[in-house]
């Protein structure tokens, strides 16, 4: 089984007979593996209740209510990502990009984290969860090493606290990354002394009317300034000497891109700035094979758990991608072809020629 395969992953067993042997009296609880797999094999739906109807039959399979309780009663273990994600990750190598991504929850009304946001997928503001993920890449993987919940009208905390606390958190963890990326919304002054506190390389966007001073004549925006191909060094309003970039932009404008590295080539630039396509290609991963937007639970707890649970099902899809080649969507496939071919192989009442009823 797909499944199977990626268990020297995680560390979680289970007792002996939870899975096999004798049937219990009572349907037994659900773990978080349990769930995982579910995300992983499940095509369109990842509710509790089509995670109890793919259970093994049996007496001692976990029923609808075990993985609601799973949800709504164990906190979110949001250290089980990292310790899962930390033997696929080198900590002195490759990037880390922090960007965010709105869930879709078009038609909630009493789900508690789901406010309005601003959708890229919808170019509009929409009602949902706001997701922001630190995510690690060496240009090829896509691995989630911290992610929060944005839900300022219940913590009081905005995005920028919550990068700046994932920063934090990945130096504590050991990380010394080649630099760290994000886009324009967190490219306030607080945020870039802070990562200048860690002692890190940063690269991010800039929006068209930030101040500079290129020439010791005063500031003026970033946009009415002469940017040479090669990059120009500029003293940036409230921070200090930076190295700014600019591109053109698919939309027909321009992309100005600063950074603390004074010494970066345009060549470094184009590379690190490539990098930034890979957050993209993980949320859209994230929501089309993990079913991350598609729970119905209502309480912050129980949604944050089932992301946290998504991400880790995300995980072990990218593991496997990255050993075999195999495209999350491809590994998805294969499991329903297994089960295709199990179905064939076995007599069943669908698969006998259709005779005519008689009287």
């Amino acid at each position: 089984m797909f499944a199977s395969s990626l268990s020297y992953i995680i560390a979680i067993t289970r007792p002996e007979g939870d899975l096999g042997g004798k049937p219990v009296a009572n349907p037994r609880g659900c773990d978080d593996l349990d769930y995982i797999h579910f995300l992983i094999a499940a095509q369109r739906v990842f509710t509790c209740t089509e995670a109890a109807r793919c259970q093994p039959e049996g007496s001692g399979t976990p029923v609808h209510d075990a993985f609601t309780r799973l949800l709504q009663r164990e906190p979110p273990d949001t250290e089980a990502l990292w310790q899962e994600v930390k033997p696929l990750v080198e900590l002195r190598r490759g990037v880390l990009i922090l960007d965010d991504t709105t869930l879709d929850k078009p038609y909630a009304r009493r789900i508690e984290p789901v406010t309005w946001h601003w959708s890229g997928k919808h170019h509009r503001v929409v009602k949902g969860i706001n997701l922001l993920t630190l995510l690690w890449t060496d240009g090829e993987a896509h691995l989630p090493i911290g992610f929060r919940v944005y839900a300022k009208h219940l913590d009081g905390l905005t995005k920028n606290d919550h990068a700046r606390a994932m920063w934090a958190e990945a130096k504590s963890r050991g990380f010394e990354p080649e630099c760290v990326i994000f886009d324009v919304w967190y490219a306030g002054l607080r945020n870039l002394k802070a990562l200048d506190d860690l002692e890190w390389s940063w690269l991010t966007r800039l929006k068209s009317n930030r101040l500079v001073n290129p020439d010791g004549r005063g500031n003026r925006s970033i946009s009415t300034v002469s940017i040479p191909w090669e990059g120009l060094v500029v003293h940036m309003k409230g921070y200090g000497w930076i190295k700014a970039f600019q591109r053109a932009a698919r939309d027909g404008g321009v992309e100005y891109w600063a950074t603390n590295d004074l010494k970066m080539k345009r060549d470094e630039w184009e590379r690190y700035a490539g990098m930034m396509w890979r957050v993209e290609e993980y949320h859209r991963g994230l929501k089309q094979c993990c079913g991350v937007e598609q729970t119905q639970v209502r309480s912050t707890q129980a949604q944050i758990k089932h992301i946290s649970l998504a991400l880790r099902a995300f995980t072990r899809l990218e593991w496997h991608r990255l050993h075999t080649g195999i495209s999350w969507y491809e590994a998805k496939k294969a499991i329903i072809r297994e089960a295709i071919r199990t179905y064939l192989a076995q007599p069943t009442y669908l698969l006998r020629p259709l005779t005519r009823a008689t009287a």
